[in-house]
């Protein structure tokens, strides 16, 4: 028993030192968010509506290329766990042209999104400065792809610290620049909400520069030669990063989705729901950077034991993440019970507001237990490459029970916006049961050892 302990004890500090750096550069992608509503805020009302449905319309659709390039992490520990390190970099470079490639699409997506501003019901007065937005920030899309393919291949190598170095210094340009090209300080004209859009998309472009200087200089990846030399798509190459990848983008999506038609239906409730639950949203989405952190630090950890053909080891990789997560999440649920009221009174001065705010955030508390189940077993199943059944496994979650039980509760017998919360407790637990059980039953009849031969590649093709 006490060796037992003594193991993951050891496993758990593994993930907590590999997961720190990941979550704080999750929680500086959810700060982007933050810190251009507070720029739009200050220049005025108007700006910071068309700042907060331009952003709601990027960040959504972005969750598929994440989650598609996600399937770099697990390929790349596979490999360095196998001791084929050799076959790392051109695998890299076949990842960057799904990057770009990504990038295109989205900037294409985002070039005519605003055509459906009016279409969706967007009120007239937000509608330009929303398409100012979006037609600035879509120029640093592809500079996001780009950053996310290095970053992913960093963190598969178990290096996270330069995504958190990364994601906090753009940071520090991010608010003066946007604050400098929004209000037309420094001589420059005022911009609005496009220069919200403009700061973000060159904080992309010099995030993706500067984690491409690291990774070329760093000696802990010279070996790999990075970027030795140019190689043209491999579209094998790429079609196998796209069967790994594609699942994830799918569910990430659909996760999101789920929160983003809840914010709607609440919406239609009425202003003091909609504010309430913005806030505990925001809570919520703050904390889940953690559990998110230590779901991918599961996954390249679980990657690399199948990479060296340790069964055992996938296992307790899996488990020391299922511990810490269960630790964490205890720490937000009970923070939310005791100081639901003082936390939504930070975000507002509405009495109303803070009470509905303050009740929903004891249902948050509620689902924190099964959304860390959930993510770390989505963690654990990327590492094992297996992301097709889990998809339609979440997509049964979210869509076939969490919504429809959302809706019903809190629009036909009208609960309101705790019905709807009610229903995504419901859909994040049935989605922790379902990822938990297909990963007990995929851990135990593993073939050892499997590296991935839709991942096999050379310079030489």
């Amino acid at each position: 028993m006490s060796s037992t302990f003594s193991r993951l004890r050891h496993d758990a500090a593994l993930t907590a030192r590999l997961a720190a750096p990941l979550a704080a550069g999750h929680l500086s992608h959810g700060l982007v968010g933050l810190i251009d509503t507070v720029v739009a805020g200050h220049h005025g009302t108007a700006t910071l509506a068309a700042v907060a449905v331009g952003a709601a319309l990027f960040w959504l659709p972005m969750l598929a290329p994440m989650g598609t390039l996600m399937a770099l992490p697990p390929s790349v520990s596979q490999l360095d766990g196998g001791g084929r390190r050799a076959e790392i970099g051109p695998l890299f470079r076949q990842a960057l042209w799904l990057a770009a490639l990504l990038g295109v699409l989205l900037f294409a997506l985002l070039s005519l999104l605003p055509l459906a501003l009016r279409p969706m019901g967007i009120a007239p007065d937000i509608v330009p400065g929303a398409t100012a937005f979006l037609h600035a920030i879509r120029w640093g899309i592809p500079g996001f792809t780009l950053y996310l393919a290095m970053r992913y291949l960093s963190d598969g190598l178990h290096w996270s610290m330069p995504t958190m170095v990364v994601g906090f210094g753009g940071l520090l340009l991010l608010a003066p620049v946007g604050y400098v090209l929004t209000n037309g300080l420094l001589g420059l004209p005022a911009l609005g909400a496009a220069g919200v859009g403009v700061a973000s998309a060159l904080m992309f472009w010099l995030q993706a520069l500067a984690l491409a200087l690291y990774l070329r200089r760093a000696r802990r990846f010279a070996d790999l030669a990075l970027f030795a030399h140019w190689q043209p798509p491999r579209w094998p190459v790429i079609a196998g990063l796209l069967r790994t990848g594609l699942p994830i983008g799918v569910t990430v999506t659909m996760e999101g989705g789920l929160f983003a038609a809840t914010a709607l239906l609440i919406g239609r409730l009425g202003e003091v729901p909609a504010a309430a639950h913005q806030i505990a949203l925001n809570v919520a989405s703050l904390c889940f950077m953690v559990p998110f952190g230590l779901a991918e630090a599961t996954t390249v950890r679980v990657g690399h034991a199948l990479g060296r053909g340790d069964r055992e080891g996938v296992r307790r990789a899996a488990f020391a993440g299922f511990a810490l997560v269960l630790a964490t999440q205890a720490c937000s649920a009970l923070a939310m019970l005791l100081g639901h009221a003082a936390i939504a009174g930070l975000y507002s001065a509405d009495p109303a507001v803070v009470a509905l705010a303050g009740s929903l955030l004891l249902y948050a508390a509620l689902f924190q237990f099964p959304d860390g189940i959930q993510v770390v077993s989505a963690g654990a199943l990327r590492g094992l490459k297996d992301t097709r059944v889990p998809m339609w496994l979440a997509a049964l979650a979210y869509w076939g029970i969490g919504m429809p039980v959302g809706a019903g509760l809190g629009l036909a017998l009208g609960w309101g916006a705790p019905g709807m919360w009610l229903g995504l407790t419901a859909g994040l637990a049935v989605a922790a049961v379902l990822l938990l059980r297909r990963f007990l039953r995929s851990s135990r009849r593993l073939p050892i050892p499997a590296p991935a031969p839709s991942v096999r590649v050379t310079d030489a093709g």
